[in-house]
């Protein structure tokens, strides 16, 4: 069932004009050509966003570490003023808490920065003053002085956490001559706070990356939304390269977060969001489908006019091919160009001309074959009566006859002449184009009129010639063709039994028909030639003639609607007639 529609569907398309073909296939190529570089340029451009993301982000990273390091290296360079300062130096000698207090106080004043905080620890960890941020903060433990110990006399550097807050500190001890070498006065921790200030100056600094600091599995400080920190909390953004956070897709960096010992303390993500890319993306794909639409419109435009301009010649061939199928060979076709459709223009004018001219040729020859044709047809017919006048005239002549003997020649003569007349007015009849008259005859004398000629040919051969046909069978004929129909199938079985033989001819009516055979007793038809027996100038054992009788006895039996064929016999020959009643 499946092959019905397909077939229509490609009756369907060959039914389509050529110019709507090679727009289709244009269009479908034009398509396929700006989906598949749409697509590879699409593919390529999230490939550069996201590398770029990327970069963007480890320069984000850099950018943090500059920072950071230059905000540590300033914490350390205060620190290190601090304990190098002679007043201060000297009240830790001094060792009373107070004294201490109030000379690192003063010194602090003249080089803190806002949002530092300044504590004095002795070696035990102990804290015996708070300054800056220090003193509104409840920064309890300072455990990691002790741990710091560990790189003295170096500072050490670090995130601790202390009283539910993170801090970024620099950790310098404070020593004085001994008598065995040097003595730890106290220590001087200096450090800033990790908060939502902080993580929005990085952000401004990086150009709009997002800061999100972590520790003991929660958000210190992050520039994002509550929200998206509850998220983050909750251990739904994973730290990957690629992530999604509340249904916005990022780029992400981590870096750890390391205490004074190296230790893991928290991490801090770096995000960067897609939004960016993702818009500069649909910004592509708006104009990229804008150029594919503009450049879907100018291809069939020029495709349009192209094809037009190429196919108009091929136009005026298909209508002058037309004009000739209708018989017009005089048509050209105009030659506009030197191309090759202006050299196939050309060509097909070549070619009318040479079908016109050979149509010309042709014709003359079918009139001079017509001649020919007909020539032969006359020959043929006139030579049995030009052959009794002739044989008649020259037994007058020659021999003795009697008055009986003269007058059955005479007979035959007037006869002969008179058939040679009626050859003539068929013929005047046909040329001037004439039907001939049909007359209702008796067959039986139709046939006995064919026999009377042959006699004299059938009594030399020993031939006998019976005759079964009823006398009551009469239908339309035109006599004289009809005759020389008989006369022929009766002369070529005489012809055919040298030796003697028997012809009979029999007519049955048959409902609106009468069947007539001519059987012979003779060698009988040849099987090489009894599938062409009909056609012209085919014969087979006779002296005389040129195989034209049965060709134009089977078309004269054809012209009364009838037909004329041969059928096997048990010995010699056996026609069949068929004639309408």
């Amino acid at each position: 069932m499946s092959r019905f529609p397909r077939m229509k569907m490609k009756l369907r398309l060959r039914s389509v004009s050529l110019l709507w073909r090679i727009l289709f296939s244009t269009s479908l190529a034009i398509t396929a050509l700006f989906a598949a570089m749409g697509w590879i340029l699409q593919d390529q451009f999230a490939r550069i966003a996201s590398l770029s993301l990327a970069q963007e982000v480890q320069a984000s990273f850099h950018a943090y570490e500059l920072l950071s390091n230059a905000r540590a290296d300033q914490l350390a360079a205060a620190a290190r003023v601090l304990s190098q300062t002679p007043q201060v130096r000297s009240a830790f000698r001094t060792r009373d808490q107070a004294t201490i207090r109030d000379a690192a106080a003063e010194a602090w004043d003249r080089i803190s920065r806002p949002g530092a905080l300044f504590l004095i620890a002795d070696p035990a960890g102990s804290v015996i003053a708070r300054l800056g941020e220090a003193e509104r903060e409840s920064i309890a433990d300072v455990s990691f002085v002790r741990a710091a110990a560990g790189q003295f006399p170096r500072q050490a550097r670090g995130f601790v956490w202390s009283g539910g807050r993170l801090y970024q500190i620099v950790v310098t001890p404070v020593y004085v001559a001994a008598e065995q070498g040097q003595a730890l006065l106290n220590v001087l921790v200096v450090g800033i706070a990790v908060d939502a200030d902080l993580a929005r100056e990085l952000k401004i600094s990086t150009g709009g990356s997002e800061f999100v600091y972590l520790a003991r599995g929660r958000v210190v400080a992050s520039t994002l939304a509550p929200e998206e920190e509850k998220w983050i909390e909750s251990g739904r953004l994973p730290p990957a390269s690629e992530a999604r956070l509340d249904g916005a897709k990022y780029y992400q960096f981590t870096s750890t977060l390391s205490d004074i010992e190296g230790r893991p303390l928290g991490e801090l993500r770096i995000l960067r969001s897609f939004d960016a890319a993702n818009k500069r993306i649909s910004d592509l794909r708006a104009l990229m489908l804008a150029l594919w639409i503009a450049a879907m419109l100018a291809g069939f435009a020029l495709t349009y006019l192209l094809a037009r301009r190429l196919l108009k010649p091929v136009g005026e061939l298909d209508r002058a091919a037309a004009e000739i199928g209708r018989g017009n060979y005089a048509v050209q076709v105009p030659v506009s160009s030197g191309d090759e459709i202006g050299r196939l223009a050309g060509t097909f004018n070549a070619m009318c001309t040479s079908i016109r001219n050979a149509r010309q040729e042709l014709i003359r020859n079918e009139r001079i074959g017509t001649i020919g044709r007909l020539s032969t047809s006359i020959i043929h017919d006139l030579r049995n009566p030009l052959a009794a006048i002739y044989g008649g005239a020259e037994i007058l002549v020659d021999a003795e006859l009697s008055r009986e003997q003269v007058r059955r020649l005479a007979g035959n003569i007037y006869r002969a002449s008179r058939r040679v007349q009626d050859l003539l007015q068929e013929l005047a009849d046909v040329t001037e184009g004439r039907a001939h008259a049909r007359e209702v005859c008796r067959l039986r004398d139709v046939v006995s009129a064919a026999c009377e000629p042959l006699a004299a040919a059938a009594q030399a051969h020993q031939v006998s010639v019976r005759l079964e046909v009823p006398e009551d069978v009469e239908l339309p004929l035109d006599r004289s063709p009809m005759e020389r129909v008989f006369q022929n199938l009766i002369a070529n079985a005489i012809e055919a039994m040298p030796e003697g033989g028997a012809v009979s001819v029999r007519a049955d009516t048959r409902g609106a028909e009468v069947m007539v055979s001519v059987e012979d007793t003779g060698p009988g038809i040849p099987d090489g030639i009894a599938p062409r027996l009909f056609e012209p100038f085919v014969s087979s054992g006779k002296k005389n003639g040129m195989g034209l009788g049965l060709a134009l006895s089977r078309k004269t039996v054809l012209a009364h609607g009838g037909d004329l064929w041969t059928e096997s016999a048990k010995m010699g020959a056996r026609f069949v007639m068929k004639l309408p009643l």
